[in-house]
């Protein structure tokens, strides 16, 4: 597939009378006689061709004026694997909006983290999507507000500032235009929610009092559960294998059945409990801000790779006769990211030339000593991962590691608490390895180690790894990291997939669903 899709009439009219669920969140369907706009997975009968309008994202819908189908419920389709595997301005922002930022620091905010001015992020982002900024956000506001209507007991007024609106008139204008409905009839029609969906709420006498004009009010607390959609297939084995195998203590932690971890967010710490499931993944939020929503569930579906197109990745893979086995054995494999990218760039120096378990030992006592205390009456959840700020401040003699690794973590939590390296959704990937790789103690194996699973470059390619060296000689690879890159050029753009194949290979238990 390709970018501006919906710009190819004919095989979108295609991918809609299939009712091909591969294809939702590429493009949307807007219905000409109807005003409604769908996903191409729609069960509802197809419209004709000549009825049929195809836009690149749900805000270019709503701002042409269509509202969505109540029937396949186009708001909640996984997202546009675009973001994922671009690196260019487009795909920087989209994930920076998905990441709240347009809410919190609005449009210039949104400039200063990428470096370029509003009006070019505009033009642009309207010349590939029929959208600004401000409409892509309000799109993601309609959509977290009905996750709350439909989900939980809160009062109107707690999901409309949770939600992120400026107004409680701003929220229900903005439900009746995109659904048809007010809030009040969305919630009727949704199924009754269950006593482990409602969120905690305080007494009365503990409510915060009505704001001031024109300013919203901390959320309250509370926990819902809700389901993360994916584009099958999706093999959940090294996905949460690895994520168990080397969760930090306190941190994280494998528990019936669920990989539960806290979460740094805007408004306050918060705790994710992800369960794979045959056709969704299953999440349990508990969050001090309910503002900090669709932060959460950004950052779990960019942990999972959810927004992943795996028919592609695998398509592209089985080209070689060497991978198309292990393709065809367990499809679906995803890259285990992270929720905190700083957090993931100081684990990978403490995991470097040691074991997993050994790795996790120094990141637990880096936990205990520096970490912010959570309280997780669920579970064994302790802390938050210590910000680069905590872990600038630290004697290196404390560290129990060699001389040349201290300077090369000091450096690094003093380059990330500085700004001097900045690591987020909007990274450029190639500008952020440079500055990395400028680092003492930084080689090609962590840099690649951080663009992958932290910066999300999925392309990334590890052939000095052990692992991949192993997999390479068992398979009949070539045996140097150059012949193997030269080798791996095929595999492009999907080298940080093949990976993943690649370490399945072994036994290790990071390739394993924990029992």
């Amino acid at each position: 597939m390709q970018n501006g899709m919906h710009t190819d009439r004919d095989r979108c009219v295609r991918a809609v009378r299939s009712k091909d669920a591969r294809f939702d969140g590429w493009f949307f369907t807007a219905v000409l006689t109807t005003g409604i706009y769908c996903r191409p997975s729609c069960p509802a009968v197809p419209p004709k061709p000549e009825n049929m309008v195809f836009h690149p994202s749900a805000a270019a819908c709503q701002q042409a004026g269509f509202r969505a189908c109540k029937r396949c419920r186009p708001d909640t389709s996984p997202g546009s694997p675009e973001w994922n595997h671009r690196a260019d301005l487009v795909a920087r922002a989209m994930r920076l909006i998905a990441d709240g930022v347009v809410d919190r620091d609005g449009v210039p905010g949104l400039a200063a983290r990428l470096g370029y001015s509003t009006r070019q992020i505009e033009r642009q982002l309207l010349a590939e999507l029929g959208a600004g900024p401000l409409a892509l956000a309000r799109a993601q506001r309609a959509q977290t507000a009905r996750l709350l209507i439909e989900t939980t007991a809160l009062p109107m007024a707690e999901i409309a500032f949770a939600a992120g609106f400026s107004s409680i008139r701003s929220f229900n204008d903005t439900v009746r235009e995109v659904f048809a409905l007010s809030p009040s009839a969305l919630r009727t029609r949704a199924p009754r929610p269950t006593a482990t969906d409602l969120p905690s709420r305080p007494a009365a006498a503990d409510l915060p009092r009505r704001p001031a004009a024109g300013r919203p009010r901390a959320a309250v607390p509370g926990t819902l559960s809700l389901r993360l959609p994916f584009r099958a297939p999706l093999n959940p084995d090294n996905l949460f294998g690895h994520l168990a195998a080397t969760a930090v203590p306190g941190v994280e932690e494998w528990r019936d059945g669920a990989y539960r971890r806290t979460l740094r967010l805007p408004h306050g710490p918060g705790i994710a409990a992800l369960t794979p499931r045959p056709d969704h993944v299953a999440c349990r939020l508990t969050l001090a801000d309910l503002r900090d929503l669709p932060v959460a569930i950004s950052r779990c579906r960019r942990l999972l790779d959810l927004d992943a197109d795996p028919v592609a990745v695998d398509d592209q893979l089985r080209t070689d006769p060497v991978l198309a086995p292990l393709v065809d054995k367990a499809p679906g494999r995803r890259v285990p990211r992270t929720v905190d990218e700083a957090e993931f760039a100081v684990r990978a120096v403490l995991g470097q030339q040691v074991s997993t378990a050994a790795a996790r030992t120094h990141a637990a006592r880096l936990v205990t000593a520096h970490g912010e205390p959570v309280d997780d009456p669920e579970g064994g959840l302790t802390h938050l991962f210590p910000a680069p700020e905590a872990l600038a401040a630290l004697d290196p003699e404390s560290l129990a590691m060699p001389r040349t690794r201290r300077t090369t973590f000091t450096t690094l939590v003093r380059e990330l608490a500085g700004g001097g390296i900045r690591l987020g959704v909007e990274s450029d990937w190639q500008e952020t390895r440079a500055r990395l790789l400028a680092l003492p103690g930084f080689g090609p194996w962590t840099v690649d180690v951080i663009a992958m699973r932290a910066l999300g470059d999925p392309d990334a390619f590890l052939p000095t790894d052990l692992g991949i060296r192993r997999a390479a000689a068992e398979l009949g690879l070539p045996a140097t990291p150059a012949a193997l890159t030269a080798r791996a050029a095929a595999w492009q753009p999907w080298r940080a997939y093949a990976v993943q194949y690649l370490w399945a290979t072994d036994s290790h238990p990071i390739n394993f669903l924990p029992v």
